[in-house]
């Protein structure tokens, strides 16, 4: 199992890896900088770079994962990539399916592409879904999930990049907000964060923060006005009371 270091997930799954930058939020890519890193190491799934690669040898990992966990899927890509075949999405999909004991956080900001294949794939309850919105210009990514049947509908306001006052919150299941972290880091107004967490408060939506970023987040924490906010979807209880089913996990 890949373990993260992301503060709401537990692992890592990467069934494809690399990507294009379609939005501001993509223009000081972590995971492109930790993919040219990788291909320099010689890791193998990296030996494209960050050129957008298919690894069907990965397709099966989470079969094989015993302990259950929250799993990210893709943190090296975008699964609704347009150069992603709509039959390999589907096939990431089944195993999520199969690998019921976990649960899956699927995250995207191609919305418009989420959309159009949303009522084609198996929304089981372990399969949470999730877009990016960085600034008000990209609201229209929730509308675009509302019309998927995921169990759990979640946004990654990450990195936030300006205020966004007006929030629409309905159907949405949790909210997560970060700084930018890295070289290049762009600053975070403590006021935006504040004002996506009274939204989400007042609409009784768990509300987590992720950390304010710079160009070495560890300086800078995670303590939002005296506190931290680690909020997840009640919904998530359903999963950790599943015992691990032994003969789903693949025999040899």
């Amino acid at each position: 199992m890949a373990k993260s270091s992301i503060e709401w997930t537990d692992a890592t799954w990467n069934p494809v890896t690399g990507c294009t930058k379609i939005s501001p939020g993509c223009k000081y890519c972590y995971a492109e900088r930790m993919a040219k890193r990788l291909k320099a190491m010689g890791q193998r799934n990296y030996a494209n770079g960050f050129a957008l690669t298919l690894q069907p040898h990965m397709l099966e990992l989470p079969l094989k994962w015993r302990q259950p966990s929250q799993v990210f899927v893709n943190s090296m890509s975008d699964l609704f990539h347009n150069d992603v075949p709509a039959s390999y999405i589907k096939q990431v999909f089944d195993v999520m399916r199969r690998a019921h004991w976990h649960q899956y956080q699927v995250l995207t900001k191609r919305s418009e592409r989420l959309r159009d294949l949303a009522a084609s794939l198996p929304w089981e309850p372990q399969i949470w879904m999730g877009v990016s919105v960085e600034n008000q210009d990209y609201l229209y990514r929730i509308d675009d999930l509302r019309h998927t049947g995921a169990y759990v509908k979640f946004l990654s306001i990450e990195p936030l990049l300006g205020p966004i006052p007006k929030l629409n919150l309905q159907g949405i299941d949790w909210v997560i907000v970060g700084g930018e972290s890295g070289p290049g880091a762009r600053a975070m107004n403590p006021d935006w964060v504040r004002e996506i967490r009274d939204q989400s408060v007042q609409a009784g939506v768990p509300f987590f923060f992720k950390q304010w970023g710079g160009v070495v987040k560890s300086r800078t924490g995670r303590s939002l006005d005296d506190r931290t906010w680690d909020e997840m979807p009640e919904k998530a209880a359903h999963i950790e009371s599943n015992p691990f089913p032994v003969l789903a996990a693949p025999t040899r």
